[in-house]
């Protein structure tokens, strides 16, 4: 399975990932801002997704068009 971000780079278990827009995270009141840093990203079945960990939010589940590699 080939997991790409939005600016087409491989991305791999464990990698570190930067936010390219401003994203509200559903069920919170909490906007993630354009340029955070995701670090340790897991990988999941489906290849539009990943998982990660912010400073407020714990596992969230990002849409690989939303990130770039860091």
């Amino acid at each position: 399975m080939n997991v790409r971000d939005a600016n087409g780079a491989l991305l791999a278990e464990g990698d570190s990932v930067t936010l390219i827009k401003d994203l509200k995270v559903k069920g919170t009141s909490v906007t993630l801002k354009r340029g955070t840093l995701m670090r340790n990203i897991r990988l999941t079945d489906n290849e539009d997704e990943i998982e990660c960990r912010a400073e407020k939010v714990k596992d969230l589940v990002l849409k690989t068009e939303f990130v770039k590699k860091a």
